[in-house]
């Protein structure tokens, strides 16, 4: 039985709905971001179990075909910034579109009635949060961090972090409190 979940965005998220199957007793075949694949049906007390487990750690199942697919958008757009190889031409629309096989205006407007926000701003922000996590690693210069996330220059990126955060680069590096966000919060 394939069970969609909410908000799950990394490794660390896999691992901690890996023990709440493995807590319950209810056995999968595989798991990956935002989905698991039990090895027998569920009936629905034991969905509910589940469910409950879930809302605890701040997961949920989903249960119908458009919250399932916005978080596949989702899941699909991570991805995508982790690598940390997004071109500089690289075009949301034709990404998005060619990995779900769909208009993308109508992924568009789905995703942005459901989630409030358009899906070029949930992956600015996303790619935001993502240079702040690289910023603090100080793993990589603000060019190469940049580059890595597809900016055209380091202002386009700093202009962009400083619309989102209130401050630029190298001011969000000095701040002692770093306000980063959970990235299913965004």
């Amino acid at each position: 039985m394939k069970i969609n979940i909410k908000n799950m965005v990394c490794d660390r998220c896999i691992s901690a709905v890996q023990t709440i199957f493995k807590d319950l007793k209810i056995e999968i075949s595989t798991l990956h971001l935002g989905e698991a694949e039990t090895i027998k049906p569920l009936d629905d007390s034991e969905l509910n179990r589940l469910n409950n487990h879930l809302k605890k750690l701040g997961f949920q199942i989903l249960e119908d075909a458009v919250n399932t697919q916005i978080e596949q958008i989702k899941k699909a757009i991570i991805l995508k910034i982790s690598t940390l190889d997004i071109a500089e031409d690289f075009i949301l629309s034709t990404f998005i579109s060619d990995q779900f096989a769909k208009d993308y205006s109508i992924l568009s407007k789905t995703f942005s009635t459901h989630e409030r926000v358009t899906l070029e701003h949930y992956f600015i922000l996303q790619k935001i949060e993502k240079a702040k996590e690289l910023l603090l690693y100080n793993e990589f210069t603000l060019t190469e961090i940049s580059q890595q996330l597809g900016y055209k220059s380091v202002q386009h990126l700093s202009a962009q972090f400083k619309n989102s955060t209130g401050f630029n680069p190298t001011s969000f590096k000095k701040l002692k409190s770093k306000n980063r966000i959970a990235l299913d919060q965004i």
